[in-house]
């Protein structure tokens, strides 16, 4: 997460203060169909709005619900543009802060929305029942610098390599960085999910790891290796539409600084790049 400590930015010190003494109002209560569990636990806004003080430019809001931590993040004076998908509610939080010349309210699918083809930073308290999809379609898009996320606890653990990587988390890890903050009680919602929440961040990298160029292929290859047979890395390599040759790949290995039994989940982002730059540079590769 980027802390700008410059005169121009105002990430540090909002225009505004923080209105945490300000209750989220009298209908929290979620709609079933839409996932809605409503987060009412002051001091998780405050922690969400923190993190995303922390971040520069306009922020986009997924899922603005009753409106809790879009109250907040109005107080950090940057531009604010709130997504939800109940119409009810939209209109709701356009009367509450129609006046404010920098929030914007708009009725949207989060899955469907044109997002600002410049930078921006994402803030959300995301349904439970829509997390990957909802991270699959982030993490395919360009112009957004940093994402400030609450999901299911487990989902946030994975997705940041806490004990082990997911796959998508792997095939995403030479282009963003995933940070877990901390865990978030059931209790915090309104209505009480039947598991924790957990916040966790995610930081576009200035310089990728793995050429932009090679996503295609290096996506495939990280998906090959997780779903591979083998009781090893050295065995899984071995077996693969690129296998490497049992000569070489202790040293592929050594390279990589990980040993032969270790698993794809175990992986960190600058060894899955060094993996891929190993096979990808092998003689006789297809391209």
């Amino acid at each position: 997460m980027r802390t700008h400590h410059s005169s121009s930015s105002r990430s540090t010190r909002p225009s505004r203060p923080f209105r945490s003494d300000r209750s989220p109002g009298p209908d929290v209560g979620g709609r079933h169909e839409l996932g809605q569990n409503f987060l009412v636990d002051r001091r998780v806004v405050d922690r969400l709005v923190s993190l995303t003080a922390a971040t520069q430019g306009p922020i986009v809001e997924l899922g603005a619900g009753s409106g809790a931590i879009t109250r907040e993040l109005a107080g950090l004076g940057r531009p604010l543009t709130a997504l939800e998908i109940d119409r009810r509610r939209a209109d709701r939080l356009r009367r509450e802060l129609g006046r404010d010349p920098d929030v914007t309210i708009i009725e949207a699918d989060a899955l469907s929305w044109r997002y600002p083809a410049a930078p921006h930073a994402i803030v959300g308290n995301v349904p439970f029942h829509l997390t990957t999809a909802i991270m699959r379609a982030l993490l395919a898009r360009g112009h957004w610098t940093d994402a400030v996320l609450l999901t299911q606890w487990e989902v946030a653990r994975r997705r940041c390599g806490v004990g082990g990587s997911s796959l998508l988390t792997a095939q995403w890890d030479p282009w963003f960085t995933f940070r877990l903050r901390e865990r978030v009680p059931a209790r915090a919602f309104k209505p009480a999910p039947s598991v924790d929440g957990g916040v966790f961040t995610i930081e576009r990298r200035s310089e990728p790891l793995v050429p932009t160029a090679d996503t295609p292929a290096y996506q495939a290859f990280v998906a090959e290796v997780y779903r591979g047979k083998g009781r090893g890395l050295a065995q899984i390599l071995r077996r693969t539409s690129r296998p490497v040759p049992a000569e070489r790949t202790s040293g592929l290995l050594r390279t990589v600084g990980v040993t032969a039994d270790v698993l794809p989940s175990r992986l960190t982002g600058p060894q899955w790049a060094s993996l891929w730059s190993g096979v990808r540079s092998a003689p006789g590769d297809r391209g």
